[in-house]
């Protein structure tokens, strides 16, 4: 892994980590929320052995790079091709992992000649449609979609979170459990968390995942974008022991969409749903036509 910063046209940094060869098919990759450019990290040698080139992204306020308030989905894509156009990249396929599927499917639709495909994990569908859905709403998330500023969200991201995200794997015994056992078994590993010795996530504390969820709330959900806007294949796979978002999204997502197909993992929940990424890449690379390569 090597890591990036390039400055943007308004003067942000933006940090990001290449993980592979510069001739294998590019892949840049949206973290969850929160998360950061190294969430994939585990996942890298063996995608350099499948012939991938992941490229993880901090967005705004994680990891190193600078905090963007009132971002919105799509001003995100701006930062992904800003990057893709730094490291010489025509085409490349997009990766969106929770919260960051949203991303993955803005780039794809600002940029329909150059995204290959996209893969979504366990991805948030449009958050617009969910808070009208009971079976798809996420609880853990509305306290910060209902708050009223920008100083409200960061104030209840910490409550939740911890100012440095120190209580990110606590549990409260009096709230609706969010981990599965598939994700506890996952969490319980002894290398968990091994790759991310300086807690990327949080370095700037709880303001990007704060700014995560004010852009893909229910009072915003995907409008920032055009979702009819792309064009390339999609594949989108779910755990079914996924307690975070629940199963309901991956199946509005796909409905969505001209050229989706969905694989669901019953052995899997949300974390641990990762560990299927690199097949699933291959998979979908084979839907790829080669006039698009």
């Amino acid at each position: 892994m090597t890591d990036h910063k390039i400055q943007t046209e308004d003067g942000r940094t933006l940090s990001f980590a290449d993980f592979g060869k510069p001739d294998d098919i590019a892949v840049l990759c949206c973290h969850g929320g929160p998360g950061s450019r190294v969430e994939l990290k585990s996942v890298a040698p063996q995608a350099i052995a499948a012939g991938f080139r992941l490229i993880g992204i901090d967005r705004p306020g994680y990891g190193d790079s600078t905090v963007n308030p009132g971002r919105s989905i799509c001003d995100w894509t701006a930062d992904a091709l800003a990057i893709a156009d730094h490291l010489g990249l025509h085409k490349f396929m997009t990766v969106g992992l929770s919260t960051g599927g949203s991303y993955a499917l803005a780039t794809a639709s600002v940029a329909p000649t150059r995204v290959m495909a996209v893969l979504v994990g366990c991805g948030m569908s449009d958050m617009s449609w969910a808070c009208r859905v009971e079976e798809a709403r996420m609880k853990g998330a509305e306290s910060i979609w209902d708050a009223v500023n920008r100083d409200e969200s960061i104030a209840l991201a910490i409550d939740q979170f911890g100012e440095q995200g120190e209580k990110m794997l606590e549990v409260d015994p009096d709230a609706e459990p969010m981990l599965s056992p598939a994700d506890l078994a996952f969490v319980m590993q002894p290398d968990y968390g091994a790759n991310d010795p300086n807690n990327e996530p949080f370095r700037q504390g709880v303001l990007g995942y704060a700014d995560d969820r004010i852009a893909d709330g229910p009072k915003n959900g995907w409008s920032s974008f055009d979702i009819n806007a792309v064009v390339c294949p999609v594949t989108v796979i779910h755990g079914e022991q996924d307690w975070i978002v629940p199963i309901t999204h991956a199946h509005h997502t796909v409905s969505l969409l001209p050229d989706a197909q969905l694989k669901i993992f019953p052995q899997h929940g949300h974390l641990s749903l990762g560990m299927e990424l690199v097949s699933t890449l291959e998979a979908l690379m084979g839907r790829v036509e080669p006039k698009a390569i």
